[in-house]
């Protein structure tokens, strides 16, 4: 966790995850109803669902919940951290005798509001070996980073320059907004902040991330014309396809579709390509697909400037009360020796919120999930993107693990829903009629992670010829 950098944008950018899971003895009724009579549809989804989740061995599924359920701490411990490093620099003096130094050193505001965030960024550094556990030896653990240390510590301090650079601007139009709204700051602090997310959301996936990946663009194929065409014909204007090398970092399946006017791209992880059937490949990318179709990057922006000015204007109200009679040498909202006071107080109005953050995520994925089903016609190769997920997504949590951390529907309820539309569109005549769950002799090609250990290798899939086509 790089303190200030990490914290602050988090918080400003509102960046959020979703929830939507039960187990199968709490789906079965809603299941039912949502499938009318098992004697009415080719098989019954819910034992379908059941099946592809036995395809998971009892290692495999106590892997996926120890690692999950091990984020939902980490989710609050790297926070506190923040929070006791802004108290001690409060309490020792240090905010307050940085900014008077700033202002006799630089004068000008939005250099002494810069110049203390890059002190405050650097004082974060105490952080690393937290950072260090979390992102390089845990991932290791359970064998889902293939980065020995010297590269996962060069993208480190990629990433910490980035935001020293990006940061300090972003929070220096912040404070300056801030400075000349006085009281009503909450308010047009907000504006700032989401046309700062934003801006960071368009040009990030085009400008920022190939600095962590190379891309370049698939190589011509049946895959590669079937993608295309399902994005023209839903109105994404992209006529190509790149595969970023992810296999150099993790072994984790991504892809996106990004950017804006000229810059809109589809992007994939080579991982997707290589561990996924082509149906697989299709499912993930219609699912992406979805979110560009459905203008989610407008409805996300929406509901998270509801969600901003609601914890700024609250964050105004609790900063006053903390910093009253110049508490630490705090002047007002305004004053840069206050940033490890508001920083912490967003940051704990942020955490509090994470279910409703997660929720309004979650909702997004769950649409484009069933975009992506309609969009790709592939519920087997959605169910297999849900299974592979679980190396480190728990599967079946409880409604209150869901309500409170899913950040996207459980690989339970994406199961069930591609059962449930392969159940349906079976009975319509629109698709073959056939089995539910995995074709025959269908293995899931999941990663072995010995838990300890420092190294992971991929099994061979074993696939029938019906799933590598991606066919019910």
């Amino acid at each position: 966790m790089r303190l200030s950098g990490w914290c602050a944008l988090a918080a400003l950018t509102a960046l959020a995850g979703p929830a939507f899971a039960q187990t199968a003895a709490e789906h079965a009724p809603a299941a039912a109803a949502a499938t009318h009579t098992a004697t009415a549809l080719p098989f019954d989804p819910d034992v379908a669902t059941r099946e592809w989740l036995n395809t998971m061995d009892p290692a495999a599924v106590r892997r996926s919940n120890s690692y999950f359920e091990g984020g939902y701490w980490i989710q609050f411990v790297g926070p506190i951290i923040g929070f006791i490093i802004a108290f001690l620099v409060l309490q020792l003096g240090w905010a307050r005798g940085v900014r008077s130094w700033l202002e006799k050193t630089v004068k000008l505001y939005f250099l002494v509001v810069i110049g203390f965030f890059l002190f405050y960024t650097l004082v974060g550094v105490v952080t690393f070996p937290w950072d260090y556990w979390v992102g390089f030896v845990r991932e290791h653990d359970y064998g889902l980073s293939r980065q020995d240390f010297s590269h996962w510590f060069t993208e480190y301090l990629q990433g910490f320059g980035l935001n020293l650079a990006i940061g300090s601007i972003g929070i220096a139009i912040l404070y300056f907004v801030i400075w000349l709204a006085k009281k009503s700051w909450w308010i047009w602090g907000t504006i700032v902040a989401v046309v700062l997310s934003a801006v960071a959301s368009m040009l990030a996936p085009v400008y920022i991330a190939p600095i962590f990946n190379s891309y370049h663009e698939m190589a011509d194929s049946p895959l590669k014309t079937s993608i295309v065409e399902m994005a023209q014909a839903n109105g994404v204007p992209a006529d190509n396809v790149y595969v970023f090398d992810v296999s150099r970092q993790s072994n984790r399946v991504t892809a996106n579709v990004s950017g804006f006017a000229g810059t809109t791209r589809i992007s994939m992880a080579d991982n997707l390509i290589h561990r996924e059937t082509p149906g697989g490949v299709r499912a993930v990318l219609g699912h992406e697909i979805g979110h560009y179709v459905l203008n989610h990057n407008v409805s996300l922006l929406v509901m998270f400037t509801l969600l901003i000015v609601v914890v700024f204007a609250l964050a105004n109200w609790l900063f006053n009360k903390l910093s009253a009679g110049e508490r630490w040498g705090i002047r007002n909202v305004w004053d840069p020796a206050g940033m490890p006071l508001l920083f912490s107080v967003i940051a704990f109005l942020m955490l509090v919120a994470t279910p409703i953050q997660n929720n309004i995520t979650r909702f997004h994925e769950h649409q484009a999930d069933m975009f992506g089903l309609n969009a790709a016609r592939e519920p087997d190769g959605f169910a297999e993107s849900a299974l592979l997920l679980s190396e480190y997504r728990k599967m079946e949590p409880s409604p209150l693990e869901e309500w409170f951390f899913y950040d996207h529907p459980s690989g339970y309820d994406r199961i069930h829903m591609a059962m449930v539309w392969k159940a349906h569109h079976m009975a319509l005549g629109d698709i073959p009629v056939g089995r539910g769950g995995p074709p025959p002799g269908w293995h899931p090609d999941f990663v072995v992670m010995q838990h300890g250990a420092n190294a992971s290798a991929t099994t061979a899939p074993q696939r029938s010829t019906a799933a590598s086509h991606g066919a019910p």
